[in-house]
């Protein structure tokens, strides 16, 4: 299948600097938390049909909201629908896109229609499988088909989406050509939320998998989706079914996004807004000691600094710069090309394109998803 000029410049825009907030602060300070489905739309469908995702993904994204907005007065929460009602799945990133969102939370259900036994949450990212034999096309593909197929409910869909068929499995070759921009962020808050969420109400973790959800590649922040249990598993129904379920829920998301907020902030005051003014209180002022003059020490990341052209695996975008012995790298050294707000790595760089390429050509088996780029004027573009 052939990448339209519309898909393939859509990837691209993902690629492209993105402007930093007006305050130029790091600090996570709004979070946009979705709930699927809605409206014409109802999601899964529990067997007796009394029960349907989209009242439970609203109670859950209502409840975490609340949880939020009580313990952090410094963080604004938006949800993408407060009531019964049909949002697009373009129309839900479009709502954390404008409103510079650092975080989005999408809340679903999920269901099997192979039987009852299937149980327990999950935590996905945006991307392909780096799992073996677990690659786009496997155990996760009839779920992202599922999710993505609220496009098929919109009036001409193949034009606002691209040309993307949900159900054609064709059509989700072209994730494993982009990487999302906050990959790392992203990862790590849901390995936060797998953590927090075990051991609650839906106990059984499904783990954190990588997968090509459409509402999380339109996204231009950290994100991840989280599936909550099973609507056709009587176990998960009945703990969904109850305030204690859906409340227990949202507080093991809660203690995820407290966590993901601290280190997003840099190691800052979590909990309370007492607390934080509390420790916020100046303390006095202690003379400076007397301290022999130094030299400041190169940056690490200022070693290269080329005229022309830099070639690359690029296998990472994120806001923070990392440090050069970082086990995200597994040893390689690499070229960090600084944006406003997020910093692009590459590995296995060079000026040389040729070299760069071969160099490519190892680095893919070991980064599944990373993308050969040429780098230049603090860009990077897909290089074929």
């Amino acid at each position: 299948m052939k990448l339209s000029a519309t898909l393939f410049a859509a990837i691209l825009v993902l690629l492209a600097p993105v402007p930093s907030r007006a305050d130029g602060g790091i600090h996570l300070s709004t979070v946009v938390i979705d709930p699927g489905h809605g409206g014409h739309d109802p999601g899964c469908v529990s067997r007796d049909g009394k029960t349907y995702e989209k009242d439970l993904t609203l109670a859950i994204s209502k409840s975490l909201s609340a949880k939020i907005a009580a313990d952090f007065a410094d963080v604004k929460t938006i949800l993408t629908r407060e009531d019964d009602t049909y949002v697009t799945l373009s129309g839900r990133a479009d709502v954390a896109n404008n409103n510079n969102a650092d975080l989005f939370i999408s809340v679903h259900i999920n269901a099997t229609g192979t039987g009852t036994a299937a149980n327990g949450f999950s935590v996905h990212c945006l991307g392909q499988s780096s799992k073996k034999g677990n690659d786009l096309f496997s155990k996760n593909l009839e779920l992202c088909k599922r999710e993505n197929s609220v496009i098929l409910l919109e009036d001409d869909y193949k034009t606002k989406y691209q040309g993307f068929d949900p159900s054609d499995e064709q059509s989700y070759i072209f994730f494993s050509l982009m990487q999302s921009a906050h990959l790392g962020h992203s990862l790590e808050f849901a390995e936060d939320v797998e953590r927090s969420m075990k051991g609650g109400p839906i106990k059984n973790s499904r783990g954190v998998s990588q997968d090509p959800f459409w509402v999380l590649w339109r996204t231009t922040m950290p994100a991840v989706l989280i599936e909550c249990g099973f609507i056709s598993n009587p176990d998960d129904l009945a703990a969904l079914r109850t305030e204690e379920g859906i409340d227990g829920i949202a507080e093991g998301i809660f203690m995820a996004f407290k966590a993901f907020k601290k280190r997003y902030d840099g190691g800052g005051s979590t909990g309370s807004s007492s607390q934080a003014q509390a420790q916020a209180q100046p303390k006095p002022e202690a003379k400076p000691e007397a301290k022999p003059e130094t030299k400041p020490e190169p940056k690490k990341d200022d070693a290269v600094k080329p005229d022309g052209p830099v070639y690359g695996t690029q296998v990472l975008a994120i806001g923070k710069k990392l440090k050069e012995d970082d086990p995200f790298f597994k040893g390689e050294k690499f070229y960090m090309v600084e944006g406003a707000k997020i910093n692009r790595y590459l590995v296995g760089f060079s000026t040389d394109r040729e070299e760069a390429k071969k160099s490519y050509q190892r680095l893919k088996k070991i980064f599944p998803d990373s993308f050969f780029v040429k780098a230049e004027d603090g860009k990077t573009v897909l290089d074929r």
